[in-house]
């Protein structure tokens, strides 16, 4: 596969997308489609559906190919977590999450550590995990309190993270804390964390609501001591990388929730033509016909918002900072408003049986509610989007009227 290629369609696609799309839509519908209900059940890691996914090559969709990846951009990655995120949202964070893990060390690594990590992380043999939250700082990361401080040749770290998707499983830690006090979001600085680190461990695994089968987890530094050219970029750089991490990696949380909603519509959709009520099949009825088709609209329209934002993230032409930043957060935002809605949707045109486990639209409106919240909850995206704007309008011509 190449990341050129010049035959389009109407989403701007290539032929190579096209290609990517089928490929892990088949893996999803033959291999992870009839494991994604015990997934869910066990509420266990899915190491078989992880080795699959190296078999396939899908891991290798973030990375370019100098470092063993497939070089087909952000927009084949996030057209993958959506057809996977049909089956099982769990196994679509696999993607997501190796890209957000990775993504520190693709924008601020030297080549050393690119080298060391990226190639390994292509080919699926290490998980990569994104350490920013603490048990008292989610939104607000300038309250983290954990710290590191440079001991001649290493870093020596203490603290801990918590709600961190891929503890246990992960390889490697992009790690976040403080290498100066009193200055905020100044003295915020970002590490390679190896798994087997001395003073590193991993604590409780959460008991979840939905993505059952991912680990969430608390992580422990207790003088956890990394070699000094572990850490990515400058001292005090790490805020600035954090947000342009998030600001690359939402369109992955986004998809998630677009091919959950998808998921929801095709499943009960079906489910509507099959079932008969006084007759006839009850897809007849009107007012459930309405339901699909605002709950297939919102998705369309929340589709073409994402997909505009891979074509940013892969455009040979600089997008300004802003832009990407307010368009990143929208696809965010609607994409995983739209999962909560049409998954809530779909299990009330399943009537009661959307309600039981034995089908899988109850596990789908689970899964879709933590898509509303981490990267950043929505709230925090209508933040983002709104101050974005009103910077954008003090600048701008008022109207003529």
């Amino acid at each position: 596969m190449t990341a050129v290629d010049t035959a389009t369609n109407f989403w701007g696609l290539t032929e190579t997308h096209e290609e990517i799309r089928e490929h892990a839509r088949g893996v999803a519908r033959q291999f992870v489609a009839p494991r994604a209900h015990d997934i869910d059940a066990a509420a266990e890691f899915p190491q078989d559906i992880r080795e699959i996914f190296a078999e396939q090559s899908l891991f290798g969709l973030p990375y370019g190919e100098e470092h063993g990846g497939t070089g087909t951009g952000a927009l084949a990655l996030i057209i993958a977590i959506e057809e996977i995120s049909k089956v099982c949202a769990t196994s679509g964070l696999l993607l997501a999450v190796q890209e957000l893990g990775s993504l520190p060390i693709k924008l601020a690594g030297t080549d050393a550590q690119k080298e060391q990590f990226l190639p390994k992380l292509a080919s699926g043999e290490w998980l990569a995990a994104y350490g920013l939250t603490e048990p008292e700082s989610g939104s607000d990361s300038a309250g983290m309190r954990t710290t590191a401080v440079r001991q001649g040749d290493e870093y020596v770290l203490n603290g801990g993270k918590r709600f961190i998707t891929n503890a246990g499983v992960a390889d490697v830690y992009v790690v976040f804390a403080k290498t100066e006090q009193g200055v905020g979001h100044k003295g915020i600085s970002a590490f390679i964390v190896p798994a087997d680190a001395p003073g590193f461990s991993v604590g409780k695994y959460e008991k979840k609501m939905g993505i059952k089968g991912s680990t969430t987890g608390e992580l422990f530094f207790d003088d956890c001591r990394i070699p000094a050219e572990n850490i990515l970029g400058k001292e005090g750089a790490g805020f600035t990388l954090a947000m342009q991490v998030l600001d690359r990696s939402r369109p992955g949380v986004a998809a998630q929730g677009l091919g959950i909603a998808g998921g929801a519509i095709e499943y009960a959709g079906k489910y509507l033509l099959d079932r008969e009520q006084f007759g006839k099949p009850i897809a007849h009825q009107q007012g459930l016909q309405w339901m699909l088709a605002d709950m297939e609209t919102r998705t369309c329209a929340a589709r073409e918002l994402l997909y505009r934002v891979g074509h940013m993230l892969d455009s040979e032409q600089d997008v300004p900072r802003a832009t990407l930043t307010r368009y990143s957060a929208m696809a965010k935002l609607i994409c995983t408003d739209v999962a909560m809605d049409v998954t809530t949707d779909a299990v009330q045109l399943l009537g009661g049986y959307g309600y039981i486990q034995e089908y899988p639209v109850e596990r789908m409106m689970r899964d879709a509610k933590i898509t509303q919240i981490y990267e950043g909850t929505n709230q925090v995206q209508r933040l983002v989007i709104a101050r974005n704007l009103l910077e954008e309008l003090k600048h701008t011509e008022p109207i003529p009227f």
